[in-house]
């Protein structure tokens, strides 16, 4: 593994997010695009900014965060992908972890946000020892939906609202075999 990765998969490799990655993370928050599932309507260009400096650049000590995401066949930063802890009311849920990916559009239907998925999914369990991994995706983010079937994970449950959303959950292995 090349030592500016914190992981690696066959394409990508993950590292922590730095200054030159802010205007295509930029881009990437002020695409419609992009936005559609994640949140709604697009970020300002000092919106994005602000989030940039404020969360993305800020250390992290468990290895839970979203990573910049890096296309190793040019070196080029194509989104942000991870696990992040998992709250809820405000407490973080122990043993678990929420699998994120987020890529630039001209990346899209490459298998990148699979592979992503995947390279997380084995470090959550392997490396981590988390006992669940958890997301939730908006219902019309059809593409989502199909990585992570691919990945394993199984609908827990489906949330309506303005904006509904699928929530899947994917548990440790065991002997080799996905629990559902």
């Amino acid at each position: 593994m090349s030592s500016i990765w914190v992981l690696e998969s066959e394409r990508l490799g993950f590292r922590p997010h730095e200054a030159g990655d802010l205007d295509a993370y930029c881009a990437m928050e002020m695409d419609a695009e992009v936005r559609r599932y994640v949140g709604g309507a697009p970020r300002t260009r000092e919106a994005a900014e602000e989030r940039f400096w404020g969360g993305t650049m800020q250390p992290v000590e468990d290895r839970l965060r979203l990573w910049a995401t890096v296309l190793k066949s040019e070196n080029r930063y194509v989104g942000r992908c991870g696990l992040y802890p998992h709250m809820n009311d405000g407490v973080r849920v122990a043993d678990e972890a929420v699998l994120g990916f987020y890529l630039a559009r001209e990346f899209w239907g490459r298998g990148l946000a699979s592979e992503a998925g995947r390279a997380f999914v084995d470090f959550g369990f392997a490396e981590l020892k988390l006992g669940k991994i958890v997301t939730a995706v908006d219902v019309r983010n059809a593409a989502s939906v199909r990585v992570l079937e691919k990945l394993g994970f199984r609908l827990a449950h489906f949330e309506e609202g303005a904006r509904s959303f699928y929530h899947f959950e994917l548990l440790r292995p065991v002997g080799g075999v996905v629990l559902r």
